[in-house]
């Protein structure tokens, strides 16, 4: 008793949590996610232990529950440690006066934690650059010398401007940040993704106007956790920083905001950038937060678990201030979504690998997937799939033997051509079907004129990118601001989606999004 005592005077901290009682409630999809990335980041912070008080208040009042509540409490915190791959390892109950309260210790062995973070944020602001100094610790020179750690092409070294998404590994281990001397070294980074226990995954998303459909895929086909968007201090905020700001807050993804460059502007400047975000933000109803210090970036951490609060973080590649607490920040998120039901990929990238054979890369969505296991793919242009076999997994060039929700990897498959593939098909285990048209509730950003039956946009769910046709409205017309119910049907390529996901379409400068609520096969 003494020992509960002593726990709940201190108070929650990094792997304590109170809770007063649970019940079968708390197991529907979206809760029973949100607790079980809960319940890992409090292991993770616990290197491997997290503590439980059952009974409790969040402020820590002994409230006490009765002997039922108490058992239905430990099997629900039974079920969201299985579905994390950990396990009870001790309950202790004790008796006051309104009935019982208990300790609760629940262990992981290798506990590693993987989050991914899309970058987004208008071109020339500092998206790679802020990436490139985050993975080695090194300041830049003022001219994006770290950002060539992330833009490898060609023409985006000769013309300082990413084109295609890039990926970046960072890696915490025992609470330290692991650093690269060369991102580039493939050894270095699969010596990270080995030895890390916590991993973090950027997907460095492209700023310039032309390519926002490359920056949409990279935002809608990653299993992103958090969007960073950054906003330079001599620029401020522009049309893209709004245009990509929409985007993430559509996804319904929580957002860090980094003031990039307060090296080249006076402090008055740098206020004022940081109003303009603060407004920004409250126009669409979130809350900014400026983070000055590490006990911020706590209090942070905690309000940003209802996506409501934004944190603001001002920062110089140059000097590195607030890189500190960026680094702090990235190792208190916790993950956001975890396992799911059934395995599935959306393909994003096919490659053909001499020695390999073909290689898909992307995001696992859900479920978890071994080497040696047969799954499906497709959707192929008549709408069938076929079954082929995981030769290997990698992720960041470390070969592992199996993959879970929210790892990107590249997966080597036997049994199809790597000329009947395309992105936006996808690998599960149960074999799906194909879906040629879906209802959808729509709601118009900006539309010129008015949209009518017949109207043509292309359509970002996940990694698709297709034509559709708006066949049926609920209406005549739609013009912006307005929201409706419209049948879509996929113009070349039937694919595979399903109720509930989340969409981005559009046509020129007409942009709006959807959920789809009925699909047709």
């Amino acid at each position: 008793m003494r020992c509960l005592e002593d726990i709940v005077q201190n108070g929650e901290r990094e792997n304590i949590e109170f809770k007063e009682y649970l019940t079968s409630y708390h197991l529907k999809e979206n809760r029973f996610q949100e607790l079980a990335c809960q319940m890992n980041h409090r292991i993770i912070m616990g290197r491997g232990k997290a503590i439980y008080v059952i009974g409790v208040s969040d402020n820590g009042e002994l409230k006490g529950i009765d002997e039922d509540k108490f058992k239905e409490t430990v099997e629900v915190l039974k079920k969201i440690a299985e579905e994390i791959s950990a396990k009870i390892k001790s309950v202790e109950m004790f008796k006051v006066d309104s009935g019982y309260v208990g300790i609760v210790e629940i262990v992981k062995s290798k506990a590693k934690e993987h989050i991914i973070v899309g970058t987004a944020g208008h071109v020339d602001h500092g998206k790679s650059t802020l990436v490139g100094c985050l993975i080695t610790g090194r300041p830049d020179d003022g001219d994006g010398l770290t950002r060539m750690y992330l833009d490898t092409l060609k023409h985006e070294i000769e013309r300082g401007l990413s084109a295609d998404l890039h990926f970046a590994v960072f890696g915490f281990k025992d609470g330290k940040p692991m650093r690269m001397k060369n991102p580039l070294n493939k050894n270095e980074r699969a010596f990270v993704t080995e030895k890390a226990d916590k991993l973090i995954s950027f997907v460095d998303t492209v700023g310039h106007e032309p390519w926002l459909r490359t920056t949409i895929r990279g935002l809608l086909g990653q299993k992103i956790d958090y969007g960073l968007l950054v906003v330079a201090s001599n620029d401020g905020v522009m049309r893209t920083t709004k245009e990509h700001l929409g985007i993430l807050l559509a996804m319904e993804l929580p957002v860090i905001i980094a003031i990039t460059k307060i090296d080249m502007v006076d402090e008055k400047r740098v206020n004022e950038v940081v109003d303009q975000v603060s407004r920004l933000l409250r126009t669409v109803g979130r809350i900014p937060y400026v983070v000055k210090d590490a006990e911020d970036v706590k209090k942070v951490v905690r309000l940003m678990r209802k996506s409501l609060v934004v944190p603001i973080v001002k920062t110089s590649a140059v000097t590195l201030e607030g890189y500190d607490l960026l680094e702090e920040l990235l190792l208190r998120l916790p993950k956001r979504t975890y396992k799911g039901k059934g395995f599935l990929m959306y393909i994003d990238r096919i490659y053909k690998v001499t020695g390999v054979g073909t290689v898909v890369s992307g995001s696992v969505k859900r479920g978890e997937v071994e080497e040696g296991e047969e799954v499906y793919i497709g959707p192929f242009r008549d709408g069938s799939f076929k079954l082929v076999k995981v030769q290997s997994i990698e992720m960041h060039y470390y070969r592992v033997d199996r993959a879970e929700a929210g790892d990107i990897v590249g997966i080597a498959v036997k049994g199809v051509k790597y000329d009947e593939l395309r992105r936006g098909m996808v690998l599960t285990k149960e074999e799906p079907k194909a879906v040629k048209e879906f209802d959808a509730d729509v709601y118009i950003f900006t539309h010129p004129t008015r949209i009518k039956r017949g109207y043509e946009p292309v359509i970002h769910i996940e990694t698709i990118s297709e034509t559709v046709i708006f066949k049926e409205m609920d209406r005549e017309y739609m013009k912006a601001g307005d929201r409706g119910k419209v049948r879509i049907a996929f113009k070349y390529n039937p694919q595979f989606v399903y109720e509930g996901q989340k969409f981005i379409f559009r046509e020129g400068r007409s942009k709006g999004m959807g959920e789809i609520t009925k699909v047709y096969t």
